[in-house]
C-alpha cells in the first residue's frame, strides 16, 4: 500500500534558500504548489495557485517537474556529526495515492503568508514560546534577556537589542534607548518583545534541530557579515548542550541560532520557526526534514508538539 505524495506550499517570492529547499523537495518527489502575488487575497480556490494535485487542492496541475536545477545545492557543509540518512535520494513520496487517505500538505514561508494559508490547509505551525530565550539559563545566553510588553520597553534609557520573538513585527536592531522603538501608533503597547543586552559575535551558526538532535547545521555569519561555511565540532557540541538543558522546552522541529564571541564563549542567539528559516549552508535535504515536521498536518501532531502551535 502506497501513501499519497506530500505537497509543499511556497509563497510568491522565493529567496535563494527557499529555492534550494524547493529543489530538495523535488528530488524527494514532493509536489510543489507555488502561489502568485494575488493568490492569498483570492483565496485557495482562486487561479493564483500553481501546482495543486487533484486530491490536494483546487488545481489539477502538478508542480512536480521542472525547476530542480534552478537553485544551487548548498551542499552538505555544516553537517558534521549529524547522524542519520535523510532519504532524499529515494522517490517514495512520488508513489500513487492510497484510496481514502488525504495527502500531507506542508509549508515553507514567512509568517504573514503562513498565518493566512496554514489554517485553511490544516497545517500546524510549530514555534518556540515567545519567552523561550528569556527563560534560558544565563550560562546559555551570556547576557540578560527580558520578555516584556513593548510599552514597558519604551522606558529603556540605555542601548539594547530588541526584537519580536517569532516574527518581524518589531525589527531586530540595537536601539539607543526605548524612545527609538516603533511607537504605539505602529505597534500595540501590549506586544511582547525580547530586550537583550548588546552582544557581538565573531561567528554565528544555524542549527536545525529535530527530535532532540542537531539534524543539520551551518555557519551563516562572521563578525556580523554574511559568511557561509560548515559548522565545526564546537558549534555542534554547544547545540547538544542546549538540547540537554532546554530541549523539552522546544517543539520537535525548530531552528536555533548560536554564536561564539571574541573570547571563545558560546551563547544562544535566538530560536526561529523552521518553516520560516533559511537553510544557509546546511544540508538542504536535512533542513527540509525540519521544515516538513515544523509545518505539517495538524492531525499528525504529537502530544508534545501540541503545546507549540503558533
Amino acid at each position: 500500500m502506497t501513501r499519497p505524495p506530500r505537497t509543499l506550499v511556497l509563497p510568491p517570492r522565493l529567496t535563494a534558500s527557499a529555492r534550494t529547499l524547493r529543489a530538495a523537495a523535488l528530488r524527494r518527489g514532493l509536489r510543489i504548489v507555488e502561489a502568485t502575488a494575488s493568490a492569498v487575497p483570492e483565496g485557495l480556490d482562486g487561479p493564483g495557485w500553481a501546482g495543486w494535485p487533484e486530491e490536494a487542492g483546487p488545481d489539477a496541475s502538478s508542480g512536480g517537474s521542472g525547476d530542480a536545477g534552478a537553485a544551487g545545492n548548498s551542499g552538505a557543509a555544516g553537517n558534521a556529526g549529524a547522524a542519520g540518512n535523510s532519504g532524499a535520494a529515494g522517490n517514495a513520496e512520488a508513489a500513487g495515492n492510497t484510496a481514502g487517505e488525504a495527502p500531507s500538505v506542508h509549508l515553507h514561508a514567512g509568517p504573514s503568508f503562513a498565518d493566512v494559508v496554514a489554517p485553511a490547509l490544516g497545517i500546524a505551525l510549530l514555534e518556540a514560546p515567545a519567552d523561550w530565550l528569556a527563560r534560558l539559563p544565563r550560562a546559555l545566553t551570556r547576557r540578560e534577556i527580558l520578555a516584556l510588553p513593548i510599552g514597558e520597553a519604551y522606558r529603556l534609557r540605555r542601548p539594547a537589542f530588541v526584537k519580536s520573538p517569532n516574527d518581524k513585527g518589531v525589527p531586530a536592531l540595537v536601539y539607543a534607548d526605548g524612545s527609538r522603538l516603533p511607537g504605539p501608533d505602529a505597534v500595540d503597547p501590549e506586544t511582547v518583545v525580547l530586550v537583550s543586552d548588546v552582544m557581538t559575535f565573531a561567528a554565528e551558526y544555524r542549527l536545525h534541530l529535530l527530535d532532540g538532535t542537531v539534524h543539520a547545521a551551518g555557519q551563516y555569519a562572521e563578525s556580523g557579515r554574511l559568511r557561509l561555511g560548515p559548522a565545526g565540532g564546537d558549534a555542534l557540541a554547544f547545540g547538544r548542550e542546549v538540547l540537554a538543558a532546554a530541549g523539552e522546552t522546544l517543539p520537535s522541529a525548530i531552528v536555533v541560532d548560536v554564536g561564539r564571541n571574541d573570547t571563545g564563549r558560546w551563547a544562544v542567539i535566538e530560536a526561529n520557526a523552521a518553516w520560516a528559516s533559511g537553510c544557509y549552508s546546511a544540508d538542504p535535504d536535512r533542513a527540509l526534514d525540519t521544515v516538513l515536521r515544523a509545518a505539517g498536518p495538524a492531525t499528525g501532531l504529537s502530544p508534545h508538539d501540541r503545546g507549540f502551535v503558533r
